[in-house]
């Protein structure tokens, strides 16, 4: 990829905080790639497509490191749980041998698994020696018949957002509009109800998440014809084209889909969350208010105060049991600002949440919810969170996996909110469940059991008297 086109991906207009010189997103330093670089970004995001074989060009750590850390599921398809590398040695670089395994490895991907499509993420080693992988998969695609999707975005291009970017910009370049949706079905087509079509772009079906939701849409008539990318086909990602509204699940990371549809397609588009009741309910008016069917309005308002009436019943021995407890968030993107709302809705305080890996976007919806002098926790590192846990009373840390042994060995309470979690918190009957986890978290009685003096600690002073008599 060109500089030119990195700087470009940086420098999105759609973003309400884009700076006008330059670019809007600053360019990383040396270093900062750690822990998520492009090629990650690039992957997860797009991993999720179920159909697909994905191919790693590179080494086999770039496989082997990152390779299906994203907790997303399927409803059909497994094959994107298959790892796939050209594994490159030391001796392919040497000899330039890259090109021709990559074509091979495609060749076979291909005779073995029939996938809808083949997609190529590039690599640090094959973007510094050159690989021309854009002619490889394009040579392979009139060879074979199937789609193959270059996807550059080798590590030290930038961070996991730009990744994300460049995922999309991919999709975009290659894969959208290249299909007509199919036809809605008879059956679907309800007396009185007209179906409207929708993406949600950046929606990852973790832990199953996403199934919460799409009975809601379907009961107001809303076919979503893709989501970019959880539990999706490639024949899907064709058709994104054909959208009345897109709707923005996971920040900004995928804006430039979104913009680059509204400008080639005129379609509409918003940035919403499907965490906590009150952005569920918004997320259901806006895709109402954009398509502005009053129909679908009077219908949108009759289900939200339905559900609303229904989950505040649920939620209320739970907001008993969970109104005032003190907690932590650290994670990032969307889940900065959107989990804040849902834990508002059950009654509990956030003292502090984590913004490593959010834009000014996710920080300003931040302040909306917690206040302008809201704490915003950029440093994760133990001692700094253990701090904090420490000075405001927390009653629960809420992160991602790798600070789960942080919290067990300070003895805090701890939920796992990010991608490696095994329950969904999406829609309204995900805040039940996310009530649930809490509560049970918080009052285990290991907690109790664990921060209780060890016995031979509390014997200590009988023993030392026993000695000296």
């Amino acid at each position: 990829m060109k500089q030119k086109d990195i700087a470009a991906l940086l420098d999105e207009p759609a973003c309400s905080h884009n700076k006008k010189s330059k670019s809007g997103c600053a360019r990383p330093k040396p270093g900062s790639t750690a822990g998520g670089c492009a090629f990650d970004g690039a992957q997860i995001a797009l991993l999720p497509i179920a159909d697909v074989a994905h191919i790693v060009h590179g080494s086999i750590a770039c496989a082997g490191s990152s390779w299906d850390n994203r907790g997303t599921r399927s409803s059909g398809p497994t094959l994107y749980k298959i790892g796939m590398t050209t594994d490159l040695t030391e001796q392919d670089v040497v000899m330039g041998r890259g090109e021709k395994r990559l074509f091979h490895s495609i060749h076979q991907a291909i005779e073995t698994y029939s996938p809808a499509a083949v997609f190529v993420y590039n690599t640090c080693i094959p973007a510094l020696v050159g690989d021309d992988v854009e002619a490889v998969c394009k040579s392979a695609e009139e060879r074979w018949g199937t789609p193959v999707v270059p996807v550059d975005a080798a590590g030290f291009y930038g961070t996991k957002n730009l990744g994300n970017r460049i995922a999309g910009e991919a999709m975009v370049k290659y894969v959208m509009g290249r299909r007509e949706p199919d036809p809605v079905p008879a059956a679907a087509q309800r007396e009185g109800i007209t179906v409207h079509d929708v993406n949600l772009i950046g929606e990852y079906n973790i832990a199953g998440e996403l199934w919460h939701v799409l009975p809601l849409l379907d009961e107001l008539g809303l076919r979503v014809l893709c989501t970019l990318s959880g539990d999706a086909r490639y024949r899907e990602v064709q058709t994104m084209h054909r959208a009345e509204v897109n709707m923005m699940v996971c920040s900004k990371a995928m804006i430039n889909v979104a913009r680059k549809l509204q400008e080639a397609f005129d379609t509409p588009w918003f940035e919403g969350s499907f965490y906590g009741v009150t952005d569920v309910s918004n997320a259901l008016r806006d895709f109402a208010r954009l398509i502005d069917d009053p129909d679908l309005t009077r219908r949108t308002e009759a289900l939200i105060a339905r559900e609303e009436a229904r989950i505040d019943a649920a939620l209320e021995p739970w907001r008993e049991r969970l109104r005032g407890r003190r907690v932590l968030l650290y994670t990032g993107g969307v889940k900065s600002w959107s989990i804040i709302s849902a834990l508002q809705d059950l009654g509990m305080e956030v003292v502090a949440t984590g913004t490593k890996k959010s834009t000014e976007e996710d920080k300003a919806r931040i302040r909306e919810l917690m206040g302008q002098d809201a704490v915003m926790v950029e440093d994760g590192n133990p001692r700094a969170l253990i701090n904090i846990v420490r000075e405001n009373n927390v009653d629960i840390l809420i992160a991602g996996g790798r600070n789960m042994y942080t919290a067990l060995k300070a003895r805090i309470p701890f939920l796992d909110i990010n991608q490696e979690r095994d329950f969904g918190y999406e829609g309204y009957e995900g805040m039940i469940e996310l009530a649930r986890q809490l509560a049970l978290t918080i009052e285990s009685p290991v907690w109790e059991a664990v921060r209780r003096p060890a016995p031979w600690v509390a014997q200590a002073p009988a023993l030392d008297t026993a000695a000296e008599a």
